[in-house]
């Protein structure tokens, strides 16, 4: 009997709080799985995240989710993440479901009634699990934040209760990194209720550092008060790379500009989204790539990228507040190209208008007036996979932008059913609604040909899908020696 003829039970990981890692251990375990002859697919609930991705029918689900798919080998699907929360203030998020934007909700109203209209959200969800379960083996489930937020018990769809739904094995994750993790692991199931304490099947130390030995009485002192095995402690990493979900780390990445590279600014907004459009330029060795909205270091950029974001007109009112429109104009009539990317596309063009008050209460504001092109918000929300003369990229955005009256048409792009997209001013100055568009070696070559007098001898293009791919299997690598796969494959069998 093959490994795909062994049928396993779904795999949860659960976590005592946010950025624990939750998704990169899920990812981790996607692609073992699949090295080992399984067929997985990942799964989560519900995810909220401004970092989402479009699926090959169009549809819109939380990034993590497509990279766990793509480390398992598979096209990503809505049922992967059915429900997809897009935060567009402190106290309201967009909610989409199974891809599509339902509206905006308060999260006072999302959290204490669970449902829309005619729509139960916990039914949508079980039945996507359904719907996924029945195609792969097994299902990677990931939950979020905590599993102990009790007030939020009753609405919870995505933890404890999922995993009771699922008939899951839950396997709890710590972060020992930050401190607590004796506290955060046992109070974590010890305020389950009986029937979900009995999921929690083992727990995994995650972002240890220093020398292993050193937990052993730990781990032993663990398994002793939680009643369940530690089946892994990971150590912390930094040379493996994995596609982020939230955008804490991007103000931490070096601000100091580069000799013999190309240095490339991308202006660090408020609502940033899909900030992982940029992952394959910062690990090509020929640019330096930077997050800032500090005027001198963007005024000294070789390249300045303003990159998409959940509310256009809002952070254009804070480039003009903190001084960064200008400096944006200023460096691209002194030689500096500028790309805008989706909502930074709109930005650099004469106005953005949004007479609906789709985003707020703001109807038009000037843009920085660097393209001859006009936007207009609308309700309708486009998400699609493309194909253009560049390769293969995404759309995710609300809003129609077209060339002003009496300017040309100069697309940046011709999409293979012949729809244009974007408009290239010139080689310096630019902008596209194509997410994922610097993934594609030709167009970042296109970008960078302005500047090469300034790249040393010797660096070399990158190819970042094989690159993506190495990494996944460094990962897998990493978390295997770490973990015991042999206890997780008991448990998973129903053998322990």
């Amino acid at each position: 009997m093959t490994h795909r003829d062994t049928h396993l039970r779904p795999l949860m990981l659960a976590g005592t709080g946010s950025d624990v890692g939750k998704s990169v251990i899920a990812t981790a375990l996607c692609r073992i799985l699949r090295q080992d002859g399984y067929h997985p697919a990942p799964f989560k609930a519900q995810n909220m995240a401004l970092n989402s991705f479009a699926t090959p029918e169009g549809l819109e689900i939380g990034r993590a989710q497509a990279v766990q798919a793509e480390a398992a080998g598979i096209p990503c699907h809505t049922d992967m993440n059915p429900l997809l929360l897009k935060p567009q203030s402190d106290h309201t998020s967009q909610v989409v479901l199974h891809g599509v934007p339902l509206g905006n909700r308060s999260a006072y109203d999302y959290w204490r009634r669970g449902t829309q209209g005619d729509i139960d959200f916990k039914k949508e969800v079980q039945q996507a699990f359904d719907r996924l379960a029945a195609r792969y083996n097994p299902i990677v489930m990931e939950g979020a934040g905590s599993i102990s937020e009790l007030n939020l018990r009753h609405t919870d769809l995505v933890n404890l209760p999922m995993a009771r739904y699922a008939d899951a094995a839950v396997l709890l994750v710590a972060d020992i990194d930050r401190g607590g993790v004796f506290a955060s692991a046992y109070g974590s199931i010890a305020l389950q209720q009986p029937e979900d304490r009995q999921l929690i099947r083992g727990i995994i130390i995650n972002k240890f550092r220093g020398d292993l030995r050193l937990f052993d009485d730990g781990r032993r002192m663990l398994e002793e008060i939680c009643g369940v095995p530690v089946v892994g402690v990971v150590p912390y990493f930094r040379d493996i790379h994995i596609e982020e979900e939230d955008s804490v780390a991007l103000t931490q990445k070096s601000l100091q500009h580069e000799h013999g590279k190309v240095n490339v600014a991308v202006v660090m907004l408020r609502h940033i989204s899909n900030y992982t459009d940029f992952d394959a330029l910062e690990h090509d060795e020929r640019v330096h790539l930077f997050y800032t909205n500090n005027v001198d270091d963007i005024r000294k950029s070789d390249i300045i990228i303003l990159p998409g974001t959940k509310s256009t007109l809002d952070d254009l009112v804070e480039l003009r507040r903190n001084g960064c429109a200008q400096a944006i104009v200023r460096a691209c009539r002194e030689g500096a190209t500028v790309l805008g990317i989706c909502g930074g596309y709109q930005m650099l063009g004469m106005e953005v208008c949004d007479p609906d008050h789709v985003e707020g209460p703001i109807e038009r504001l000037p843009g920085l007036a660097l393209l001859p092109v006009t936007t207009r918000m609308n309700g309708t929300k486009v998400t699609r996979q493309v194909t253009c003369q560049w390769g293969t990229a995404y759309e995710i955005h609300q809003g129609d932008t077209t060339p002003c009256q009496g300017a040309a048409e100069q697309p940046l792009a011709i999409l293979s059913d012949g729809r244009h997209d974007g408009y290239k001013a010139s080689e310096r100055c630019m902008g596209t609604y194509l997410h994922g568009i610097l993934d594609n070696q030709t167009f970042v070559d296109m970008l960078l040909d302005p500047h090469k007098e300034k790249i040393e001898a010797g660096k070399v293009p990158f190819d970042y899908q094989k690159y993506k791919e190495e990494q996944y299997d460094l990962l897998a690598e990493h978390v295997r020696r770490y973990i015991d796969m042999d206890k997780i494959y008991q448990i998973l069998r129903g053998d322990d």
